[in-house]
């Protein structure tokens, strides 16, 4: 088959594809090629892919052992039924509860990706607590399938609503200090108290004996890297086990080293009941997710059928890939590599608080990070408002692709989550340019 120039392929996608988040007939950018942290266009010009994409090419792209995986499963067996055992699923499973803790996991329940992983969460929850109820927070995103949209808490659920809210899903306010108008390190045992409060008074509202579980972001990620308050996830975790109330972590964006842990929840003093996972365990290059269990949750499905089933559930093709991205974490100490790299990126963002009128906070944990673009630093007024219906976002965003710095952001944030396998060197080329529409930013829309 003739190749196509990129003009050919851009118009066939404007055409024919169903763009996600977006009304149809837009123009995209035609990707020709992509290696390492760096993208290729057809006319040649080369960006920086400083979110790895959508926070799921955590080890870059063309990465050789996952692609030599991928190529030599492919010539022994692409596919093979749930039902049956297969090597590369039984020796993924194995490292996952593995590098989770085997000695309080136990199980993996293999999905398709992110949202019908936490789809599959939530239906365990409620098979083994016998409630109904899902509490999850309103700053949040945990996919677009239906059930996933109604526990997310961002205004992408609202075309789900559209026929009607889902009772037995409850939104409460998660803590974000900078908007919410403290200040980080210096407020966050009020900040906690405060909505561990709120949190109790409104599970006992619900009636908290029949919430089956809270299902939240371990790091709220698409909304803008939003960082919980020092012991607030702890106080969550203690208001489950008070009341008989699952735990679920989303791990789909933050996990697989991107904390410099290799899930988010273990920068924190607690164990969830469930964690859910996807992008980063094969980075993107084939879909894969899943939900690690509890040695309790896997024992009650030792007596009673688990009502979960998925056509393509431990695809052998993607767990070969998972294998290979999940060996390459641990062989090459990815999550020690984050943590350098987070010295480099995190002063930096520092430092641009200090320099911009436009950036109010900066926040930062291994290569997870994201700055508040605002209009007034002194009264906090944020660049971009929830929903706000004409965003100077992505024409701060066009500016930022036009240096070669390719990101995203979500509301007033811009999201900096470059691969994990970014040099200081390759850091310190691309920050400037962060630097310089910022203070684009600064002379356009901050006086």
């Amino acid at each position: 088959m003739e190749a196509l120039t990129g003009e050919e392929v851009a118009k066939l996608h404007q055409d024919y594809v169903m763009q996600s988040w977006h009304k149809q007939g837009g123009k995209a950018m035609p990707v020709k090629e992509a290696k390492g942290i760096y993208l290729w266009d057809y006319d040649g010009n080369k960006y920086a892919d400083m979110s790895s994409l959508l926070v799921c090419s955590n080890l870059g792209h063309e990465l050789p052992e996952i692609v030599d995986a991928i190529t030599e499963q492919a010539h022994k067996m692409c596919f093979m039924s749930p039902a049956y055992a297969s090597e590369p699923k039984s020796r993924l499973a194995k490292m996952l509860v593995d590098v989770a803790g085997p000695d309080f996991y136990q199980r993996v329940f293999f999905t398709n990706g992110g949202a019908d992983s936490n789809e599959n969460a939530i239906k365990m929850a409620r098979m083994v607590t016998g409630r109904s109820k899902i509490f999850s927070c309103y700053r949040s995103y945990h996919g677009s399938t239906l059930g996933a949209s109604f526990a997310s808490g961002d205004w992408r659920r609202f075309a789900t609503e559209a026929g009607g809210e889902a009772p037995s899903f409850v939104h409460f306010m998660n803590p974000n200090m900078y908007e919410d108008g403290f200040d980080r390190g210096v407020d966050d045992e009020k900040v906690t108290k405060l909505y561990l409060k709120r949190l109790e008074d409104q599970l006992i509202y619900e009636n908290p004996y029949n919430v089956a579980a809270i299902l939240m972001e371990s790091i709220v990620g698409a909304n803008g890297v939003i960082l919980p308050p020092k012991g607030y996830m702890e106080g969550v975790r203690a208001l489950c086990d008070k009341y008989g109330i699952l735990m679920i972590c989303d791990e789909v964006m933050a996990g697989f080293g991107r904390t410099g842990k290799m899930f988010a929840w273990q920068n924190f003093d607690l164990k969830p009941d469930m964690f859910t996972f996807a992008k980063g365990v094969t980075c993107g290059y084939v879909p894969l997710g899943g939900v690690v269990v509890s040695k309790k949750i896997s024992d009650y499905f030792t007596d009673h059928v688990l009502q979960c089933g998925l056509t393509y559930s431990g695809h052998t093709l993607a767990c070969a890939a998972g294998v290979a991205a999940v060996s390459y974490y641990l062989d090459h100490d990815v999550c020690a590599h984050v943590k350098k790299m987070e010295g480099v990126l995190k002063p930096f963002l520092e430092s641009m608080v200090e320099k911009h009128k436009c950036v109010g906070e900066a926040r930062c944990i291994g290569l997870f990070a994201a700055l508040t673009i605002v209009k007034n630093k002194a009264t906090r007024e944020l660049m971009a408002p929830y929903h706000a219906s004409n965003s100077v976002m992505p024409t701060i965003m066009a500016e930022l692709k036009k240096k070669g710095f390719l990101t995203f952001g979500r509301e007033t944030n811009i999201n900096i989550c470059p691969p994990l396998i970014i040099t200081e060197e390759e850091l310190n080329e691309q920050l400037p340019k962060l630097d310089e529409v910022l203070t684009w930013v600064d002379e356009t829309y901050c006086g």
